[in-house]
């Protein structure tokens, strides 16, 4: 009498399901890619519309969102050396996008704060791309958001964490 191989559901289920993991791992992997591509190439175009370096466009956003940073701030929260955001900050002030203020606490210290007309002069050419992001994150709910939410937060700190990597060996 012939006997039927007994197949372990569980055991298969795992193949599966690694399977897809492994897919969707790849398929991230070239979104992520193909998202980081577009945003370069987006932020290169708006940086050259108003004058600066895509470089200059991600210190300024950096001066706007956090407000008044002092250089070894910046190269913290940017990852640059401190050497490479002196030379950013006057770049930035030489096109008057940023100035050196007096520290509020600490005489010795200098703060350098975004110049706010010239930021608008940035964020208004954000405009159409923040509605498309509204639009984007209305189809998803609110776990989703936070999942998304901290994917995104964990990726930026872990390549912040890169840069310096990078910076320090140059």
């Amino acid at each position: 009498m012939d006997t039927v191989p007994q197949v372990d559901a569980t055991a298969t289920y795992s193949m599966v399901t690694a399977d897809r993991r492994r897919d969707l791992i790849e398929e991230l992997m070239a979104a992520g890619r193909a998202m980081s591509t577009a945003t370069v190439l987006f932020h290169e175009a708006l940086a050259e519309k108003v004058g600066l370096s895509t470089t200059e466009d991600k210190a300024v956003e950096l001066l706007d969102r956090l407000g008044p940073l002092t250089a070894g701030d910046m190269a913290g929260h940017s990852g640059l050396a401190t050497a490479s955001v002196t030379a950013l900050v006057d770049r930035l002030e030489r096109k008057g996008f940023a100035r050196r203020i007096p520290h509020p606490s600490d005489r010795r210290r200098v703060l350098v704060e975004a110049v706010p007309d010239r930021v608008s002069s940035v964020s208004a050419l954000l405009t159409s791309w923040v509605a498309v992001l509204n639009e984007i994150f209305a189809d998803y709910g609110e776990d989703e958001l936070e999942t998304i939410l901290g994917f995104l937060n964990d990726a930026a700190r872990r390549q912040r964490e890169l840069i310096s990597e990078l910076t320090d060996s140059v």
